[in-house]
């Protein structure tokens, strides 16, 4: 999963460099993930059944509306990438995303959000949640005092979106438990999400904006739709068996060190690999070994 996100991110990032329109580029990504979900709807009945659930579920109010609400979280997500990664380089964006979602996952596990009902807060959880902020601070500690400080804004959005990321992938949990299908939790999310992105395109058109071209020879920038729903599915189906916060921890490996190595082998205008960046990305992984521990049972 979390290599799944850190591509998603260069990904879409790269796409609105090359368009000059993060809009679009988020509206593209969820829209064309929407038609990829809508095939396999269609080809999979056992996801249509799953949907069916979910709307029968919603009736009956054993699913509450809240609770499909997924996708205009994913969306603020991608719409995020396509804003912050241009300015700051994959690896800020995600230390910034990993302590939001960090941190808002111990909370989300506590009160009971996701499938897996509550979740005790212990001192390892407490530990890693306070270790993922402070890897934030170690992240952006070298954007103080510079010229590039108003960076450090866009990294703060991003601890936003994690910690929405979080509530995102407890609700849909449920919705997942209560189709019995991860796939149709993610095509309402994609279902959604296409929506607000689209209405938010539009609103920049009226605005004064353009709509940009599609030109040729960046094949690998257009796959945001093909990567983003099988991440979601992952997360989807994980949270139901594990938890929140381990399915973020675990997640969170493999976007760390994808996002540092994307930032060194492909990196964006406002990437900056510097001592802090990578002393914050060992500092976020120590917190997922630490949130991941188990207590002892006795």
């Amino acid at each position: 999963m979390g290599l799944l996100s850190s591509a998603q991110s260069r990904v879409n990032g790269g796409l609105s460099t090359l368009w000059g329109s993060p809009q679009q580029a988020a509206a593209f990504s969820f829209g064309s993930g929407l038609v990829v979900m809508t095939v396999v709807v269609i080809a999979m009945p056992s996801v249509r059944q799953g949907l069916g659930r979910v709307w029968r579920a919603l009736r009956t109010g054993s699913l509450r509306w809240w609770e499909v609400i997924g996708g205009f979280l994913g969306a603020m997500f991608v719409l995020e990438q396509s804003f912050v990664v241009p300015l700051v380089g994959v690896a800020a964006f995600t230390v910034g995303i990993v302590a939001g979602q960090t941190a808002n996952s111990l909370v989300v596990d506590r009160f009971g959000v996701g499938p897996q009902g509550r979740i005790p807060v212990s001192a390892s959880r407490l530990s890693a949640a306070g270790l993922a902020v402070v890897a934030v601070l170690a992240a952006v500690a070298s954007r103080w005092g510079g010229d590039d400080e108003t960076s450090i804004l866009p990294i703060l959005a991003a601890f936003g979106v994690g910690v929405l990321i979080a509530f995102q992938q407890a609700i849909n949990g449920r919705v997942t438990v209560e189709s019995g299908q991860p796939l149709a939790a993610t095509w309402i999310n994609f279902a959604l999400g296409t929506i607000l992105l689209v209405a938010i395109f539009i609103g920049s058109l009226l605005l004064g904006g353009e709509v940009a071209p599609f030109p040729g020879g960046h094949f690998l920038l257009y796959t945001g739709g093909l990567i983003g729903p099988i991440f979601i599915a992952l997360a989807a189906w994980a949270v139901t068996r594990i938890g929140v916060l381990i399915t973020s921890l675990l997640a969170i490996a493999g976007q760390l060190s994808s996002a540092l190595v994307l930032d060194l082998v492909l990196p964006t205008q406002g990437a900056q690999v510097s001592a802090g960046l990578v002393f914050g990305v060992v500092l976020a992984f120590v917190a997922v070994l630490v949130g991941a521990r188990r207590r002892p049972v006795t």
